[in-house]
């Protein structure tokens, strides 16, 4: 009997003892969620976000989310509770708004959020105030009673969750039963469903919902379904293997759903610090990857670069963006001692200094999402393409109401990281930079999967430092074999065998951007400034502006312009409303290739980080343009000793030196020679991602790559 009493004793000590861990576990990560919530440990970042302008209009959750991490004044609190009505609504807030975009209701939860977020912070006169309880009181009511629906799904299982679950958190102590009744049934829309970001959005809030009933079980269902996402995908949505990110599809998505994945991570890594639900150092190490050799190559000085930002082009969008990084990065920090430095670095050279040379200098490419990117000590220049493999845009929503090209072979070069920096309302858009595309007065379309490009010959060759990426485009009746070449000094544009049967006429973008200084044309040595130029038959013609040259070799004819333009937000983002308008100078360089073209070429460099100096003193000889056909493309860089050879079909190659290529499949070849008569090297890469192996004969040699 005694025996029996010991093990009843035992039994009911273990329970309640687990009990009580439990009970102090939840309270941990409760204190960490409202530390998280009021950014305490950002304050450095906060400073930067403090010098851009706040953005007003956004239907973005990852700008939502920067914005609500402004300081706010007493004023602008004053201001808001003006605006307040005794119902608990707020009179500027149009409830009846049916958008998928933006959904003005939205808005309520976020000042509701915003009103909880001050009640919590220590200092303020409204720290613990019981006029400001009582309105967050009379908001949540509002909305219980209300019960607003969105046509677009994600809204109510995730948007209205994820911020009144952080409202409920935070003035929990103040809740009462029947407003906690009501908190549950709100935070039941979210379910832990979905792939990639959409799960780690509804999985933190079936999470937050856990911590709100104190219910251990399903906080940790929410934290493995979380956690479950940090894997490295070689096909699926998520991260990719090459440090790249995709959602909606095979699509690269770092400014849009990959920026709400890391900022989330960071949110909830730290939150998870610290107790027994700390995200693994396996889990912790793909995070660290996918930042410092993701994210850290696409972002410029503070700035994302425009091919990540997907669909959002938001005002100030690639400032916003690159601080999400920030943000999820300074926060990893603390939960990962292993890579901390990594994060730090990262931190110092993309924000806090900017100071030294950049990291990751070199070329790199992201096979899974066909985009490259090449860094130099002074200059960055990104590509970004689609194939038949790879989705370059996608309109959704009514953002992105424009960019059926920008995935068309689009590149950006960057020396201070801004001059590109909310041009897009300005942009003629059939004119990205590197584009090559129809130019009609018909209206232009946003992207969608259906408008894709039908080839899979799409990819890159490089040896770290020089690389050459090809993109066969064929779409809409369009077709071209269009090649890029990165070196430490420029790079170089081909295009060839640009054909359609549309009776259009075609063009090539140079370049569209900020206009930084006055745009110059080289004629007869003399650097003159012009605000429109047409040249026809082109065969060496050079422009100058804003530290960066242009020189275009061969081209049917060159058109510059210098222009003062506007345009409204609203028809690229239908989420701002029609008086938003954006003016300034632009800068555009283009090729016209004519009407209905048969086989039409390009030939242009661009020189970042230079001068009028050296951009006119540029010797053109010292690149060999072998061929430049539309199934074949051949360079030679007389003083690195490389050749880079892009061809769509097997058959023999003239090479330097009196050498030979037989190659018995299509490629990329990058063929580096360390004397005249030593044996050379070769890198080969198959574009379409298919081959299991490749032959090739060098100078009578023969050799086999295995692919697979």
């Amino acid at each position: 009997m005694k025996f029996k009493f010991h093990v009843l004793f035992f039994f009911l000590f273990t329970i309640s003892s687990v009990h009580q861990l439990c009970a102090g576990e939840i309270e941990t990560l409760k204190k960490n969620f409202v530390s998280g919530i009021l950014s305490e440990g950002d304050e450095d970042l906060i400073n930067i976000l403090k010098t851009i302008p706040r953005e007003t209009i956004s239907s973005d959750q990852i700008v939502v989310e920067l914005m609500q991490r402004y300081p706010r004044t007493e004023a602008e609190i004053r201001e808001l509770l003006s605006h307040s009505n005794a119902d608990g609504s707020w009179s500027d807030i149009d409830y009846a708004d049916k958008s998928l975009s933006g959904w003005k209701p939205f808005v309520h939860t976020q000042r509701t959020f915003m009103l909880a977020k001050v009640y919590n912070q220590k200092g303020s006169s409204y720290y613990h105030s019981k006029a400001l309880i009582d309105r967050i009181h009379q908001s949540l009511q509002y909305w219980f009673k209300s019960k607003l629906v969105c046509r677009n799904w994600w809204y109510n299982q995730i948007g209205v969750p994820k911020a009144l679950g952080a409202v409920f958190l935070l003035v929990e102590d103040q809740l009462s039963v029947s407003e906690k009744e009501e908190a549950v049934t709100v935070m039941l829309n979210s379910k832990i469903v979905g792939t990639g970001q959409n799960m780690v959005w509804q999985s933190g809030n079936v999470l937050m919902r856990g911590l709100l009933q104190n219910n251990m079980q399903l906080v940790k269902q929410g934290r493995d379904s979380i956690a479950a996402q940090i894997v490295r995908n070689g096909s699926v949505e998520g991260i990719q293997i090459d440090h790249s990110f995709h959602q909606h599809g095979a699509q690269q998505q770092f400014g849009n759903y990959g920026a709400a994945f890391i900022s989330d991570m960071g949110f909830w890594g730290k939150i998870f610090s610290g107790t027994t639900l700390a995200i693994d150092q396996p889990k912790l190490d793909i995070l660290a990857d996918l930042i410092t050799q993701g994210y850290q190559r696409v972002i410029w000085k503070g700035f994302l670069d425009v091919n990540g930002l997907g669909r959002q082009f938001f005002r100030h969008a690639q400032e916003f963006k690159a601080l999400s990084a920030a943000f999820a990065a300074n926060r990893l920090r603390y939960a990962d001692a292993k890579n901390k430095d990594k994060y730090s670095n990262f931190l110092n050279k993309g924000f806090l200094t900017v100071k030294g040379s950049p990291d990751l200098q070199g070329v790199y490419h992201f096979w899974n999402s066909d985009q490259t990117v090449a860094r130099r000590p002074k200059w960055m220049a990104s590509l970004k393409m689609a194939s038949s493999r790879i989705i370059g845009a996608e309109s959704l929503n009514g953002d992105n109401l424009k960019g059926f090209y920008i995935g068309d072979g689009a590149i950006y070069t960057y020396i201070d990281g801004s001059e590109y920096k909310d041009v897009f309302p300005l942009w003629d858009w059939r004119k990205v930079p590197g584009v090559t595309a129809y130019e009609t007065q018909l209206p232009l379309n946003g992207a969608t999967e259906g408008n894709r490009n039908h080839a899979s010959f799409v990819g890159n060759v490089n040896d770290g430092n020089i690389g050459l990426t090809t993109m066969q485009l064929k779409r809409d009746k369009l077709s071209a074999l269009k090649s890029y070449l990165f070196t430490d000094d420029f790079v170089l544009c081909l295009g060839a065998g640009i054909a359609t049967d549309s009776a259009s006429i075609v063009t090539t973008a140079i370049d569209q951007r900020l206009k930084r200084g006055e745009l110059k044309h080289l004629k007869n040595k003399t650097w003159v400034g012009v605000k429109s130029l047409d040249i026809d038959a082109v065969q060496d013609t050079r422009f100058f502006s804003d530290q960066t040259g242009y020189i275009v070799l061969n081209a049917p004819k060159v058109a510059a312009r210098d222009e003062l333009k506007s345009g409204l937000w609203s028809d690229i983002m239908r989420s701002y409303p029609i008086d938003v308008k954006g003016q300034d100078s632009v800068l555009s360089l283009w090729i016209d290739h004519g009407l209905q073209p048969k086989n039409s070429a390009y030939q242009y460099f661009i020189l970042p980080a230079a001068t009028e100096q050296k951009t006119a003193a540029f010797d053109v000889k010292s690149v060999e343009i072998l061929s430049n056909t539309k199934d074949l493309q051949v360079i030679f860089l007389i003083k690195e000793r490389a050749v880079l050879i892009s061809t769509l079909k097997a058959g023999e190659v003239k090479l330097p030196f009196n050498g030979t290529l037989k190659t018995k499949q299509p490629g990329l070849f990058l063929i580096k020679y360390k004397t005249q008569n030593g044996k050379p090297t070769v890198i080969y890469n198959d574009p379409t991602q298919e081959l299991k192996f490749a032959d090739y004969e060098l100078n009578g040699v023969s050799s086999r790559v295995n692919l697979k």
